[in-house]
This record gives structure tokens, C-alpha cells and sequence, in this order.
């Protein structure tokens, strides 16, 4: 591996051969403060000379703007990457601000247009239900997604912050490639029961958000620091007592790092992509980040390999976070568990 190119696994049973580590996309749109689109698109190419070739958006990313921005590198670079994008986050037109969780099949038909003209592509390679309407049966929106795929409009279904037995339900009307929820050091809700599923399924883990929005990386310590309309000020685990006391954790992942000569962000992403040999099961995180620097750093983590001494001190750690990852739990797997 001279060249610094990241292997490749399969996406699954049931998907297609990526890069070991994805990238993703949100960030360069929306959520983390001021963006930079000469910067991001160099960390698009940067990504891919190192062998990144999975790419994750939604249509909820700045009400499709995410899809558009990457567009034309999809286009140029269309027979080397894989596009996963996203539906169920729809947006009532009197109210931008807001966010509606649909998963009923009109729906569905229409997202899907919509996100195959944004990106201006034929065919979306992995398709998502972004979150759960539990109104909706789950046998119904994936019966839908899988004449999607029948229809030749999507390769590859996923599904994101779902229970285990959601999982399994749908997995029994057409086969799920992914499941994404988020899964780091600081949060590791998902193994209880939704990664045993997966693995009984033959179905990938990408774990988003695998260095805790950033705060893993040691790049802030209180989202007080961040720009006024950046997504972390929300969140209970960065806010006030919370981020002192999670703060505190990061001493036990820079002993770790100094072993390696590695930086905080490294062995995070480490911890979590050795969950595929610990668990038995494909894993594929999606660090987000808008700097070539910063691909360059998360991929040399995927050749860090961490001592089982290393894992057992890392994994305490989860057990002190102080704080939800989301003020509001209802919309994760974790909160219909």
C-alpha cells in the first residue's frame, strides 16, 4: 500500500465493493458553519486518488443542495464512485426551518425523481430511508424502494436509524444493503441489538458521524466556540457540564494515539473500523470532513491496527459520555429499541 490507497469490502451480502472508508458529504452543504466549495471539491478528488469511492448525501442536506454540489464530480467521475443518497426528511414549503418525516410511497416516488435530477444521474447506486415513520409500515415504504429497484432507478437499498426488528422486516420484502446509524467511541447504542441483526442479515454498518461530529478529533471542546448556526449547539453531549465532563475522555484516546505516533481523530476512526474483524460484520464508516488534509489523515487510520489492550481501554470510555447524542432520541433506532 505505498501509494496510500485504502482497500476495498463489500458493502454487504447484498452491495457493491467499496473503499474500506467512505466519505461524508453534508458538511460541504450544510450543518458545520461556513462552508468553502473550492476546498471541498479538492477533498472530493483527494478522496478518490486514495481510494474512497463511497460518497454519502441526502436530499435533507441544505434542502438539496448537497446533491447538487456534487453533481459534477459524480458525473466525472461516474464508473469509479458509489452514490448513497437519502429520502424522509421532507421540508413543508411554509416552513424551511422544519422537518417532516415521510416514508409513505407517493412520497418516496417523489424524492427519488427528485434526487436522480439534482444529481443528474440515471440510476442512484444505494438509496436510504433516512429515518422512520412509524405511521408507515416499514413492508410498505421497502416494497416501494424495492419496485424502485426492479424500475431500474436505484441499485442497492439501506435504511438509517432503524430497530432490529425494523431490519429484519424490511430485509424480508427485498434484500437491505446498509444500515446507517452513528457508531463511535462515544456512542455505542446499536450493538445491543441492531449490529447482532445485521450481521445475522449479511448486512453492512456505515457508522456516521464515527469521530463525534468532531469533538473525538480534539478540534473543539464546547460548541459554544462554534459558529452560531452550526448543528452541534443542539446536541446535549456538546453543550455546557456535558462537553466538560466528555472532555475529560479524550485523555484515555491520546494515550492510545501517542503509542501509535496517531492523532485522536486516527485512533477513533480506528476503534471503529476494527469493529468489522470484532464483530464479524462489514464495516464502512463516513467521516465527514471539507479538507484534503483531513482524508488524508482518516484514511492512514484504516492501517492503524489497535492492540486488544487498546480496545478494552477504549471501550470504557462510552459508558462515561455525559449527554444524548440527540436532544431528542425518538428518531434513532436506540429510542424505539
Amino acid at each position: 500500500m505505498t501509494d496510500g490507497r485504502i482497500t476495498t469490502a463489500k458493502l454487504g451480502d447484498h452491495g457493491p465493493e467499496v473503499g474500506v472508508q467512505g466519505l461524508g458529504c453534508m458538511g460541504m452543504s450544510f450543518a458545520y458553519g461556513p462552508v468553502d466549495a473550492d476546498a471541498s471539491r479538492a477533498t472530493l478528488e483527494r478522496a478518490l486518488e486514495l481510494g474512497v469511492t463511497f460518497y454519502d448525501t441526502a436530499d435533507a442536506y441544505g434542502a438539496g443542495e448537497n446533491e447538487r454540489f456534487l453533481s459534477p464530480f459524480f458525473k466525472a467521475h461516474r464508473d469509479e464512485v458509489v452514490i448513497a443518497t437519502k429520502f424522509a426528511l421532507s421540508i413543508p414549503p411554509d416552513d424551511p426551518t422544519r422537518r417532516v418525516i415521510r416514508n409513505d410511497p407517493p412520497y418516496i416516488r417523489q424524492a427519488v425523481e427528485a434526487s436522480l435530477k439534482r444529481l443528474d444521474v440515471d440510476v442512484i447506486d444505494l438509496y436510504y430511508m433516512h429515518r422512520r415513520d412509524v405511521n408507515v409500515p416499514i413492508e410498505e415504504s421497502v416494497g416501494t424502494m424495492a419496485d424502485l429497484v426492479r424500475e431500474g432507478k436505484v441499485k442497492h437499498l439501506g435504511l438509517s436509524e432503524v430497530t432490529a426488528d425494523e431490519l429484519r422486516a424490511a430485509h424480508a420484502v427485498h434484500p437491505i444493503a446498509a444500515v446507517q446509524s452513528e457508531w463511535s467511541l462515544f456512542s455505542r447504542d446499536i450493538e445491543t441489538h441492531v449490529v447482532p441483526a445485521a450481521r445475522e442479515l449479511g448486512v453492512a454498518l456505515v457508522p456516521y458521524s464515527p469521530l463525534g461530529r468532531g469533538f473525538l478529533t480534539g478540534s473543539f471542546a464546547r460548541a459554544e466556540e462554534l459558529s452560531s448556526d452550526d448543528f452541534r449547539r443542539q446536541q446535549p453531549r456538546f453543550t455546557g457540564e456535558n462537553a466538560t465532563a466528555n472532555a475529560t475522555l479524550l485523555e484515555l484516546i491520546r494515550s492510545v494515539a501517542k503509542a501509535h505516533d496517531a492523532s485522536l481523530g486516527q485512533i477513533a476512526l480506528a476503534w471503529v473500523q476494527q469493529q468489522a474483524t470484532v464483530r464479524d460484520l462489514p464495516v464502512i464508516p463516513i467521516p465527514g470532513t471539507r479538507k484534503p488534509s483531513r482524508v488524508e489523515e482518516n484514511t492512514a487510520a484504516t492501517r492503524i491496527v489497535l492492540t486488544d489492550e487498546q480496545l478494552d481501554l477504549l471501550d470504557g470510555i462510552a459508558a462515561q459520555v455525559a449527554g444524548n447524542r440527540y436532544a431528542d432520541m425518538t428518531f434513532t433506532s436506540a429510542g424505539r429499541e
